[in-house]
């Protein structure tokens, strides 16, 4: 693990976690799930990993200051900050071009840092044996075993097991689907074979470089002139003149779905969640005994089951007669709906920005 890094990648804004997830305070900054964050527990779980000095956080300007008061040991000259949001596969090529000049050996594990992981004994095994993987020269990701027919997540489907010897069960990848309609993923799940794409990559520098130079040779060239003038006077202004001429695109459909020799270890037992939408909390927090989850609240809920109840402030807000309801308070915004509805917050973002209420963002 000598030459392995870890790319925490930190510049999102979790729409779907609205009213409390907003523009200049991102889910990942903010304490959703206990005292830590959901960024200072990713770093946490790196421990016995990789030293807090190999480390690599890429964020968006607004967000780096609170990031490195939430991580401290982490050098300042490990938070690459991004002029602005251009897609996962700028952000992996801008770390994997700085890691190039910095350890040209180096092997990266990519992770998002807004995910829960309840099982960090698992997680430790499963990213070294990920890492080993990776020197063989694959590109390489973890897949969920799938509990339910989601729309909301991308698909894995493996095919034979590698028979090299590792520490961990290691599977080719056939093919990725996208977010499926709910049809799809239940033919998928059927199947048996198929994985939630986590969304956690590893893989060498040099391999996933050589992967951006095959498959996105624009974005390739513009990264070369990026790092090769990292830590020198002409940094920023190379890094600002090339940004904004690249593509927004993730890295899962620009690289990974069309990549050659792609594996996947299936990490179920992670007890993973990405904390996507409100009513992943169903699957994190502990419910009451009428299936209630509470946060914040002094709350008085009668004849209420399978209900939310989130607040930033601590409010008295009561429920009658409710099932499968989302209620969160943010003090200056209120959020009712469905559960079945959750995912469709996203909408109310787009709707908002239609009306011009950019203080509620």
């Amino acid at each position: 693990m000598n030459h392995t890094y870890a790319v925490i990648m930190a510049g999102g804004g979790g729409t779907r976690l609205w009213p409390v997830s907003r523009k200049k305070h991102p889910k990942h900054i903010l304490p959703l799930l206990g005292e830590d964050t959901l960024f200072q527990s990713t770093v946490a779980r790196l421990e016995e990993l990789v030293p807090l000095d190999q480390i690599l956080i890429v964020t968006a300007e607004g967000q780096a200051e609170e990031l490195e008061k939430q991580a401290p040991g982490i050098p300042a000259k490990n938070f690459l900050i991004e002029p602005e949001p251009r897609g996962t596969a700028s952000v992996v090529g801008l770390a994997a071009s700085v890691l190039a000049k910095r350890d040209p050996e180096a092997v990266m594990l990519v992770l998002p840092s807004d995910h829960y992981i309840r099982n960090r004994d698992l997680f430790h095994l499963v990213m070294r044996a990920a890492v080993q993987v990776a020197h063989k020269g694959y590109l390489v990701t973890l897949g969920i075993t799938p509990s339910f027919p989601s729309t909301g997540y991308g698909y894995i489907q493996r095919g034979e097991l590698l028979h090299e010897k590792y520490n961990y069960p290691v599977y080719r990848v056939l093919r990725f689907t996208e977010k499926p309609d709910e049809e799809k993923a239940r033919e998928m799940l059927a199947r048996g074979d198929h994985s939630w794409n986590s969304g956690m990559f590893i893989w060498r520098v040099d391999r996933i470089l050589d992967e951006f130079a095959r498959q996105m040779p624009d974005l390739r060239t513009a990264l070369k002139k990026i790092g090769a003038t990292w830590n020198t006077p002409e940094e920023q202004r190379v890094l600002r003149a090339e940004w904004p001429r690249l593509k927004s695109v993730t890295v899962d459909y620009g690289i990974v779905e069309h990549a050659e020799n792609v594996a996947v270890l299936l990490a179920g037992g992670l007890e993973w969640s990405d904390v996507g939408s409100w009513d992943s909390l169903f699957d994190i927090l502990l419910p009451d005994q009428d299936g209630n989850v509470i946060v914040n609240s002094e709350h008085m809920l009668l004849e209420t089951h399978d209900t939310l109840v989130y607040s930033t402030e601590k409010k008295l807000i009561i429920t009658v007669g409710v099932d499968d309801l989302i209620v969160v308070d943010s003090g200056d915004a209120l959020l009712v709906c469905h559960r079945d509805q959750a995912q469709q917050v996203r909408q109310v973002i787009e709707n908002l920005k239609k009306m011009d209420k950019n203080d509620n963002l």
